[in-house]
């Protein structure tokens, strides 16, 4: 079984998958020098681990034509686990929220809003988010660039 901390050659396996998930097992193979079979089985227990939860496609928001990100600091009326469920269920049915984070501080949630433009943000905020139960305040911050990205840590 693999620990939680994964030797070299699970990280390079981990580190190729992420770049690219649709490379194959020989080619995974030929890549960290070892057989088809010891690289499945590696990918294998990995996945049974839940260190690869999954894969996906990385989506370009951009070329979907959502290209304005706003981050989104929610403070509640209250944070007993009541509201914050009742606040978490209204989020999950929001299209544009496309992360939101429980938080410590003085802020209960931060979230990433994704529209195609400040028009729209103002119709969602307005229109829609700010009509959630239990939310006292909202501050919105907008991203001037992405400095730096990354889908997971590995090492």
């Amino acid at each position: 079984m693999i620990s939680t901390s994964p030797d070299k050659t699970s990280i390079a396996i981990l580190r190729i998958l992420q770049e690219d998930g649709r490379t194959t097992i020989n080619e995974l193979a030929d890549r960290v020098g070892l057989s088809a079979s010891a690289v499945a089985r590696r990918v294998r227990l990995l996945e049974e681990a839940r260190i690869i939860s999954g894969y996906a496609a990385l989506i370009d928001e951009v070329e979907l034509g959502f290209g304005f990100s706003v981050f989104v600091s929610v403070k509640l009326d209250q944070q007993v686990d009541s509201a914050l469920a009742k606040f978490e269920a209204a989020i999950r049915t929001f299209p544009e929220v496309v992360d939101c984070w429980l938080m410590t501080g003085n802020r209960d949630y931060l979230l990433r809003i994704s529209t195609r433009g400040l028009a729209e943000f103002e119709r969602f905020l307005v229109g829609r988010f700010t009509k959630v139960p239990g939310v006292a305040s909202i501050e919105s911050s907008i991203p001037l660039r992405r400095v730096k990205t990354g889908l997971a840590r590995i090492s």
